[in-house]
């Protein structure tokens, strides 16, 4: 039986910040080659990805996720080192708990808590690991599952275990991402003395004109399952000679994260037509980060809700919120589902998880195994259901 708190501190304590490893998938081999798990590693471009594979037949359900971290920043401004694993006060403290160790860590303990009362499965169990998830993840997800599939590996469905939930287990499942479209404006003028405007051009009062364009536009107003686009001016760099010179050129850049009504290709023509109505000369350059995907709330989604409302007493919603995830490569092969902790911490200083979450967590994804194999689980540790929860509210 594997203490999904346990391994999840000896993961944080691997400082595998993209895209660095530090020994983090070898403690995640090591716990799954004695369940009798296959373990592959595969490199790309310098990024360490691991799969591992336990038989042979389908249904084969995939577990998928990210051991690198993004940096820790200053470690004095944390209460406890962030690659340390301290626990304090009911709570597990570290760079990458919440994003996704955690994640991690439960997946370990509810695959071993149900190997252990059942057996191997009537079909297939993997782990996807990838140390590219925070970085450009041109090495990670998405090559391995090009590997998966050219070696038979493709999965029926998949588990992420990135922090879902806004606040509490339970409240969301996310069933797509919104696109994300990155998109720098570059304004030409002369460099000159302030004191001499008219022998200079100043471009910084046309890009702040573009830009307000941008900060004014609606884009849409949402749909079904997705919140309405939004867009973030999110640097301004210009000059930086002398307070007393006027720059010789000026950028903006923005980001937009964008619903279903539009690819990264439509969004890009629509902004460009917003710029051009303010009627300034300017130059701008694009980059789709992901494109906006809805895995849909089939059986699969159905499936991971009903786990997590049964152990955590919470009937989780569908949604599309926050920023994107390796879903967008896995949606492509299977049906995706993503479930996790609480994202209030993630990238924060002292970024932390409840130690009764960590071991709920790996409940709940015992009984998605379970509802997806058949086979016995442990106790509920919440001790409650959601018909329990109604019952309780009626007395």
């Amino acid at each position: 039986m594997i203490d999904a708190v346990d391994i999840i501190r000896a993961l944080v304590r691997c400082p595998s910040v993209t895209p660095e490893d530090a020994g983090a998938q070898k403690i995640i081999s090591d716990a799954l080659i004695p369940l009798g798990f296959s373990c592959t590693t595969l490199e790309y471009g310098g990024v360490r990805n691991l799969f591992a594979r336990l038989g042979s037949a389908g249904p084969h359900f995939c577990f998928a996720g990210h051991t690198d971290v993004v940096p820790s920043g200053d470690p004095a401004r944390w209460a406890h080192p962030p690659f340390e694993g301290a626990i304090a006060d009911g709570r597990l403290y570290g760079r990458g708990v919440s994003d996704m160790k955690g994640g991690i860590g439960a997946f370990l303990a509810a695959v071993s808590a149900f190997i252990g009362k059942n057996g191997r499965p009537d079909g297939s169990i993997s782990f996807l690991i990838t140390g590219d998830e925070e970085g450009p993840a041109e090495n990670g997800t998405a090559r391995v599952l090009e590997w998966m599939e050219k070696n038979g590996h493709s999965p029926d469905v998949c588990l992420l275990g990135e922090p879902s939930n806004p606040e509490a287990l339970g409240q969301e499942v996310k069933i797509g991402r919104r696109g994300s479209l990155s998109g720098t404006i570059t304004v030409t003028g002369k460099q000159g003395h302030v004191a001499y405007p008219h022998l200079a051009d100043n471009p910084l009062p046309r890009l702040i004109q573009l830009l307000d364009g941008l900060r004014i536009a609606v884009f849409d107003q949402g749909s079904v399952h997705f919140q309405p686009s939004n867009l973030e001016i999110t640097a301004l760099e210009a000059g930086g000679i002398a307070d007393n010179v006027i720059p010789a050129t000026a950028q903006g850049r923005f980001n937009i994260r964008f619903s279903d009504r539009w690819t990264g290709e439509s969004l890009s023509g629509r902004v460009r037509e917003i710029l051009d109505r303010v009627g300034v000369a300017y130059d701008v350059s694009f980059r789709i980060g992901a494109e906006a995907f809805l895995s849909g709330a089939g059986d699969f989604a159905k499936l991971v809700q009903s786990a997590a409302a049964e152990v955590t007493g919470r009937m989780p919603v569908f949604s599309t919120k926050g920023g994107t995830s390796d879903a967008r490569f896995i949606h492509k092969v299977c049906p995706v589902a993503e479930f996790g902790l609480t994202n209030a911490t993630a990238h924060h200083v002292d970024e932390c998880a409840a130690l009764d979450d960590l071991r709920m967590l790996s409940y709940v994804y015992e009984r998605i195994l379970g509802l997806y194999f058949g086979g016995r689980d442990r106790q509920n540790p919440a001790g409650r259901t959601v018909e329990r929860q109604k019952e309780a509210a009626l007395l």
